[in-house]
């Protein structure tokens, strides 16, 4: 679903420049539409909810193609699409720490029932959680960051953020508050080291910083102390 949002999010974007308003409103609005549609559709037909998806953000991310190219625009697609990390002002950096700070506080205030929602959405059901608001409020604070996400990693990145820190940390540990800690540690070092490397390599920061994320999941995925693969191969043998 990050995915999807993160593409479907560029129509609204497109359509908020040309309302002339703050594009992050565009960006949210799209990304709930996308949300809200994919779920209504899976719920109302024979086809399942990935295809849907598939579907639905191809769709939108095509429509905000169209759109941007029938319009004359001073932003730069590739400025939408891998970011603009060396041009972030001021504004942004207040944006994106609000952004954060708002996603932060909903995650903390109802990680108990987003927990148990996640991993056992039927007795989650029936203890009485409100089942289909945390399901659309998760939703909305993906929403929320992948709009953060845009200005410095742009669309096509912004996946990344969202599922590589998690992932890799999945490697290390079985606890999941400690995999909560691990994420932030690794996406924060992913970005630094992917920034000081783009400076040495002449290279896109937003590009780079992906390709550490990258490297440590993959030295997690081979020597990980516990769930590496060689280490259980070690093991084993």
């Amino acid at each position: 679903m990050g995915d999807a949002i993160a593409h479907a999010v560029l129509p609204g974007i497109v359509l908020a420049y040309i309302l002339s308003i703050p594009l992050i409103i565009g960006a949210f609005a799209a990304g709930m539409v996308c949300a809200t549609a994919t779920g209504f559709v899976a719920d109302n037909s024979r086809v399942k909810q990935d295809t849907v998806m598939g579907v639905i953000f191809a769709g939108m991310f095509g429509l905000g193609v169209v759109l941007y190219t029938a319009i004359q625009t001073e932003v730069h697609l590739d400025h939408i699409l891998f970011g603009d990390m060396l041009g972030i002002a001021r504004e942004d950096i207040i944006q994106t720490a609000l952004i954060s700070g708002l996603s932060l506080a909903l995650i903390i205030g109802l990680r108990r029932d987003l927990l148990l929602f996640a991993f056992d959405p039927q007795h989650a059901r029936t203890v009485g959680l409100p089942v289909r608001w945390l399901h659309y409020g998760l939703l909305a604070v993906i929403a929320l960051v992948v709009v953060g996400a845009l200005k410095a990693v742009g669309l096509i990145l912004a996946i990344a953020l969202l599922i590589g820190p998690g992932a890799t940390a999945h490697l290390l540990t079985d606890r999941f508050d400690r995999m909560m800690a691990l994420s932030i540690a690794i996406a924060i070092f992913s970005a630094a080291a992917g920034i000081t490397l783009s400076f040495h390599l002449d290279s896109a920061p937003a590009p780079t910083i992906v390709v550490v994320m990258t490297a440590l999941f993959t030295l997690a995925f081979l020597f990980a102390p516990k769930f590496g693969l060689l280490t259980r191969k070690a093991e084993a043998s």
